[in-house]
């Protein structure tokens, strides 16, 4: 039998709203009680909008032909069946904003937070008791739905504030892949060559910016991105030295680019960090590393399987880091470079309003 030091650190994770499978932690849980009442040690927030994983939004508005009122109903289904905002197929929920409407003490004074305060969860919402009374409006550019709807903070939940000098929008985006800024500075050495795939989404463009900051101009960075539009966004940051286009779901077509466009010498990768919002992207990013490089996949399509197993098969010996959202900083390290970088700033103001 547990121990009382026992219960409360499972309460803390929210053991108790697991309904099925019992014993499990809430997000590998197929489905939790989301019942929008708070408990003890739990704090309730009034959700305005969900800013769901790319892979995931991706996945749905595909299957719903972007139909946002076909999308609307996938989503509250998904919810409804789930108890939280966990799509079944990528396995990836997202962010949520919203303010504090019940707040537990302890909760409280480790977060500075109280009551009506506007948040972001840093939390996926794959670990979060999710109630949906509508959703509102399907803003398909920056994969987010306005909802009414409240949810449940366990005290283990990251979050952070919203703060007052940066738009709301782009705070919200950040802060929604802000591990992957973080995580890369921490692994990068002065004089590398990195590649960055997908480096034209909002988890890409953190990234190179946070990339150049930690080295300067001892190292070089090559952007892939497949989206001509996207390409050019990478282009006006200027934070690359070589930029390709290219589907990193075309392994050998993306290698043979990626050769041409490092003409007579190497192109192969220190450290290699994977961004894409879509499956089957494993062997590009292996095949452009280093036999004896590192590689950081941090998007939520990656098959961990695939990545070992394809690594295995053509014997390359990289070092496989799997890139989870949360980091001690709680996303200062991406707020701070949305303040530090006016064109990154430009560039996502244009793609979420």
């Amino acid at each position: 039998m547990p121990s009382p030091a026992d219960s409360d650190i499972l309460h803390d994770l929210g053991i108790h709203r697991v309904i099925e499978p019992r014993g499990s932690l809430p997000q590998t849980a197929w489905k939790l009680d989301n019942t929008p009442v708070a408990h003890p040690s739990e704090t309730l927030v009034d959700v305005q909008a969900l800013h769901i994983d790319s892979a995931s939004f991706t996945q749905i508005a595909g299957i719903c032909d972007h139909d946002p009122t076909r999308m609307k109903n996938h989503i509250l289904d998904i919810v409804a069946q789930r108890g939280k905002m966990h799509n079944p197929v990528t396995g990836s929920g997202g962010v949520l904003i919203g303010s504090i409407r019940e707040l537990d003490e302890k909760y409280g004074h480790t977060h500075k937070l109280a009551i009506g305060d506007t948040i972001v969860s840093l939390t996926s919402l794959s670990w979060l008791p999710l109630y949906l009374k509508s959703i509102n409006a399907v803003h398909l550019e920056r994969s987010e739905v306005e909802v009414t709807g409240k949810a449940i903070f366990f005290r283990d939940n990251p979050l952070a504030r919203l703060p007052d000098d940066l738009p709301h929008n782009i705070v919200v985006a950040a802060l929604d892949v802000a591990g992957a800024p973080s995580r890369a500075a921490t692994l990068v050495q002065p004089g590398q060559r990195i590649t960055v795939l997908g480096a034209g989404g909002t988890a890409g463009l953190l990234t190179l910016c946070a990339l150049r900051q930690r080295f300067g101009s001892q190292g070089e960075i090559i952007a892939v991105e497949h989206s001509e539009k996207a390409l050019l966004d990478i282009a006006s940051l200027n934070m690359a030295d070589v930029l390709v286009q290219g589907n990193a779901t075309q392994a050998l077509e993306l290698v043979e680019k990626v050769q041409d466009a490092c003409p007579g010498r190497e192109y192969q990768a220190d450290l290699a960090i994977n961004v894409v919002n879509v499956p089957n992207t494993e062997f590009a990013t292996i095949l452009l590393t280093k036999p004896d490089g590192r590689i950081l996949f941090f998007s939520m399509a990656t098959s961990f399987t695939a990545a070992a197993l394809g690594a295995e098969g053509i014997a390359r010996q990289v070092e496989m880091h799997i890139g989870n959202g949360y980091m001690p900083d709680n996303g200062s390290v991406a707020l701070q470079l949305l303040r530090d970088y006016p064109v990154l700033r430009t560039i996502l103001g244009k793609r979420f309003g």
